[in-house]
């Protein structure tokens, strides 16, 4: 059997992940993501109402079209996790194949979400959830696992595809979180196990290649979040905190910390709404019972009227807009687009790093110096990244021992760095570790 990887997206840039492995005439489908950065770029992109091909030119989404090259049928979509760089690109494109679309249960349902939301295309493809643990078969040659690991969202997987000639481990994205906020430690025994049955290939993320030692544990991010909140139980003004909407653990902290100091926690914003909502009904998370969620903007803007009629000193508002996205809840806030009025003494806590682009450096500095303006105070990068260190990605090698490494979500410094690294444990470039761009296909002997 001639297996095949081939690069469709996320081989060039961070985003619109999507990687396809052909393993004689099956193929699996791993992800299809969307590049938000894109999107921002072109100000009038309605994404929900553009079509495929609009979004492939402007480089938004993956171009599937090469897999019309590829003699083989899909027989499913795998999804590793919830976030939009992973699924956004679903109903989009996933129509065009007759395969069903497989992931974790919460990831399962942000999916159905995007699809009944979708306006341009007609997405009936099934959709299976399966837990980490568990397996699917897809043929008589392939079987699907998924690994349980810890990332940056909840429900997060490493899917393994089982074939005659080895397993294929997909890691976009992993995090070694031994001591995590919600849910296990990634399964170590398991990994371990798959690495002695014999990995024929590893395609991983290459985000933090550069970054030396362990990513810190989601609990090093909870104390600093607490550490910051609970100092200031006594303090009359303003306390807001923007964190991203997706990530789970990290909002029940802030939530819990609102809760200790006798603020109720207010979760502000259309996707900070849809997360955690969803997360709260699958009973995936509990938050406060003093906790509110508002997304509509017209309502958003009604309890921001309310806060400052009852006192700013009685909520803790946790927002959209760490990026400084236009039309996000914290942008809004600072210039002064909202009923909520900021002011001298006021904090913001800014509980997420700025993802490096020109563009989120750009905004987010917009966004800090209007805040200084009104006198606010800024607390800045109480945050652990949810992408593995180079240590991490050092073990998981040494677990899985793969035959080929293929270094993915990254631009070409971000996989060339990779590509480095694996020399260094004895892997050969063009041999055993394989340096490709979207687009480009490689056969594994």
């Amino acid at each position: 059997m001639e297996i095949e990887i081939i690069a469709v997206g996320g081989y060039n840039e961070v985003g619109r992940n999507m990687t396809a492995v052909r393993c004689g005439k099956e193929i699996v489908i791993f992800d299809m993501g969307l590049r938000l950065d894109q999107i921002v770029v072109h100000e009038d992109a309605e994404i929900e109402s553009m079509n495929a091909l609009d979004l492939i030119k402007i480089k938004a989404i993956p171009d599937d079209t090469l897999l019309n090259g590829i003699d083989g049928s899909v027989k499913a979509i795998v999804c590793s996790h919830g976030h939009l760089d992973h699924i956004g690109a679903v109903p989009k494109i996933a129509h065009r194949y007759n395969a069903p679309i497989i992931s974790t249960p919460y990831t399962t349902e942000l999916i159905r979400q995007q699809i009944a939301g979708e306006q341009k295309s007609a997405v009936n493809n099934k959709l299976l959830a399966l837990k980490a643990g568990q397996r699917y078969t897809l043929s008589q040659d392939l079987v699907l696992e998924f690994v349980r690991t810890q990332h940056s969202i909840i429900d997060t997987v490493t899917p393994v595809l089982h074939t005659p000639h080895g397993a294929i481990v997909y890691a976009l994205d992993f995090k070694f979180d031994r001591t995590p906020v919600i849910g296990e430690p990634p399964d170590f025994a398991r990994l371990r196990q798959i690495g002695k049955e014999g990995v024929l290939a590893l395609i991983v993320e290459s985000t933090n290649i550069d970054r030396r030692g362990r990513c810190p544990s989601e609990r090093i991010a909870r104390d600093l979040v607490r550490d910051t909140i609970t100092s200031y139980e006594d303090d009359k003004n303003a306390l807001i905190v923007s964190t991203f909407s997706s990530h789970i653990a990290r909002i029940k902290t802030i939530a819990e910390c609102a809760h200790e100091i006798g603020r109720k926690p207010v979760l502000l914003g259309r996707s900070m709404e849809k997360y955690s909502v969803t997360a709260e009904q699958m009973k995936l998370v509990s938050f406060p019972e003093t906790t509110s969620v508002f997304g509509n903007r017209r309502t958003v803007d009604r309890t921001l009227r309310r806060m400052m009629k009852d006192g700013k000193d009685k909520f803790l508002p946790i927002v959209t807009g760490h990026q400084g996205e236009p039309g996000s809840i914290l942008t809004r806030m600072a210039t002064g687009d909202t009923p909520y009025q900021l002011g001298p003494g006021d904090k913001v806590i800014f509980s997420a790093n700025v993802i490096p682009s020109p563009m989120n450096t750009g905004q987010r500095y917009m966004v800090d110096a209007r805040l200084g303006l009104s006198g606010v105070r800024v607390f800045e990068d109480l945050h652990v990244s949810g992408h593995a260190y180079r240590e991490d990605h050092f073990e998981l090698v040494q677990l899985l021992c793969p035959q080929h490494i293929v270094p993915a979500h990254g631009n070409l410094k971000m996989t060339a760095a990779y590509t480095q690294f694996a020399g260094e444990m004895g892997y050969t470039p063009h041999s055993t570790v394989h340096l490709v761009g979207n687009g480009q296909r490689i056969r594994i002997n």
